[in-house]
Protein backbone atom coordinates (compact mmCIF):
# COMPACT_ATOMS: atom_id res chain seq x y z
CA UNK A 1 0.00 0.00 0.00
CA UNK A 2 1.50 3.36 -0.94
CA UNK A 3 1.55 6.08 1.00
CA UNK A 4 -0.51 8.59 -0.82
CA UNK A 5 -3.37 6.35 -0.83
CA UNK A 6 -3.43 5.47 2.99
CA UNK A 7 -3.29 9.99 3.47
CA UNK A 8 -6.02 9.81 0.65
CA UNK A 9 -8.01 7.18 2.93
CA UNK A 10 -7.55 9.00 5.75
CA UNK A 11 -8.82 12.31 3.88
CA UNK A 12 -11.85 10.33 2.97
CA UNK A 13 -12.87 9.16 6.69
CA UNK A 14 -12.09 12.62 8.14
CA UNK A 15 -14.77 14.30 4.89
CA UNK A 16 -17.23 11.78 6.27
CA UNK A 17 -17.23 12.16 9.85
CA UNK A 18 -17.27 15.99 8.73
CA UNK A 19 -19.96 15.57 6.58
CA UNK A 20 -22.25 14.35 9.60
CA UNK A 21 -22.02 16.65 11.97
CA UNK A 22 -22.73 19.84 9.73
CA UNK A 23 -25.99 21.19 10.99
CA UNK A 24 -28.88 22.02 7.46
CA UNK A 25 -30.25 24.71 9.57
CA UNK A 26 -28.08 27.35 9.43
CA UNK A 27 -29.87 30.37 7.50
CA UNK A 28 -28.41 32.17 4.96
CA UNK A 29 -26.77 35.57 6.11
CA UNK A 30 -23.45 37.29 5.51
CA UNK A 31 -21.47 40.51 7.11
CA UNK A 32 -23.85 43.48 7.51
CA UNK A 33 -26.71 41.55 8.63
CA UNK A 34 -28.43 41.42 11.96
CA UNK A 35 -28.72 38.13 13.02
CA UNK A 36 -30.16 36.77 16.68
CA UNK A 37 -28.19 33.61 17.97
CA UNK A 38 -29.96 31.54 20.54
CA UNK A 39 -26.93 30.31 22.75
CA UNK A 40 -26.94 27.07 24.99
CA UNK A 41 -25.92 27.88 28.50
CA UNK A 42 -25.72 25.45 31.01
CA UNK A 43 -25.20 26.56 34.65
CA UNK A 44 -25.02 23.58 37.14
CA UNK A 45 -27.73 20.87 36.10
CA UNK A 46 -30.04 23.75 34.69
CA UNK A 47 -29.89 24.31 30.89
CA UNK A 48 -31.26 27.87 29.46
CA UNK A 49 -31.21 29.03 26.22
CA UNK A 50 -29.34 32.73 25.86
CA UNK A 51 -30.25 35.31 23.39
CA UNK A 52 -27.33 37.38 21.49
CA UNK A 53 -28.65 40.08 18.69
CA UNK A 54 -26.19 41.99 16.53
CA UNK A 55 -24.61 42.69 13.31
CA UNK A 56 -22.75 40.00 12.21
CA UNK A 57 -19.23 41.71 11.51
CA UNK A 58 -17.26 38.87 9.67
CA UNK A 59 -17.54 35.05 8.70
CA UNK A 60 -14.34 33.18 8.53
CA UNK A 61 -13.14 29.18 7.85
CA UNK A 62 -14.77 27.00 6.22
CA UNK A 63 -16.87 23.36 6.37
CA UNK A 64 -17.25 22.17 10.03
CA UNK A 65 -14.48 24.95 11.25
CA UNK A 66 -16.34 27.79 9.90
CA UNK A 67 -16.67 30.75 12.20
CA UNK A 68 -18.35 34.19 12.35
CA UNK A 69 -18.80 37.11 14.86
CA UNK A 70 -21.45 39.38 15.74
CA UNK A 71 -21.52 42.75 17.88
CA UNK A 72 -23.87 44.36 19.58
CA UNK A 73 -23.93 47.35 22.11
CA UNK A 74 -24.59 46.74 25.59
CA UNK A 75 -25.03 49.53 27.57
CA UNK A 76 -22.67 51.49 25.76
CA UNK A 77 -20.15 49.34 25.57
CA UNK A 78 -18.87 47.11 22.02
CA UNK A 79 -19.41 43.41 22.84
CA UNK A 80 -18.34 41.24 20.37
CA UNK A 81 -19.05 37.12 20.42
CA UNK A 82 -17.49 34.58 18.49
CA UNK A 83 -19.26 31.46 17.69
CA UNK A 84 -18.74 28.00 15.74
CA UNK A 85 -21.30 27.78 12.99
CA UNK A 86 -21.96 24.75 13.31
CA UNK A 87 -21.51 23.87 16.87
CA UNK A 88 -24.02 22.09 19.16
CA UNK A 89 -24.70 25.18 21.37
CA UNK A 90 -26.33 26.85 19.23
CA UNK A 91 -29.90 26.32 19.55
CA UNK A 92 -30.89 28.51 16.50
CA UNK A 93 -29.80 31.53 14.53
CA UNK A 94 -32.42 34.00 12.70
CA UNK A 95 -31.91 36.83 10.55
CA UNK A 96 -33.56 39.89 11.75
CA UNK A 97 -32.20 41.77 8.94
CA UNK A 98 -30.29 42.00 5.83
CA UNK A 99 -27.61 44.99 5.40
CA UNK A 100 -25.82 46.67 2.29
CA UNK A 101 -22.65 46.50 2.71
CA UNK A 102 -18.95 46.20 0.99
CA UNK A 103 -16.94 44.67 2.62
CA UNK A 104 -16.34 40.61 3.75
CA UNK A 105 -15.06 41.81 7.38
CA UNK A 106 -16.86 44.67 8.68
CA UNK A 107 -13.63 45.74 11.71
CA UNK A 108 -13.99 49.32 10.97
CA UNK A 109 -17.58 49.58 12.89
CA UNK A 110 -15.41 49.14 15.69
CA UNK A 111 -14.33 52.80 15.80
CA UNK A 112 -17.83 54.25 14.68
CA UNK A 113 -20.18 55.02 17.49
CA UNK A 114 -23.91 56.36 17.31
CA UNK A 115 -25.61 56.91 13.87
CA UNK A 116 -22.12 56.35 11.95
CA UNK A 117 -22.20 52.57 12.78
CA UNK A 118 -25.77 52.41 10.97
CA UNK A 119 -25.86 49.88 8.22
CA UNK A 120 -28.64 50.58 5.51
CA UNK A 121 -31.01 47.89 5.10
CA UNK A 122 -31.01 45.34 1.99
CA UNK A 123 -34.46 45.48 0.25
Amino acid sequence: MNVMDFEEDIMNIIEAIEKEQLRSDIPNFRAGDTVKVFVKVVEGTRERIQLFEGVCIARSGGGLREMFTVRRISSGVGVERTFPLHSPRLEKIEVARHGIVRRAKLYYLRKLTGKAARIRERR
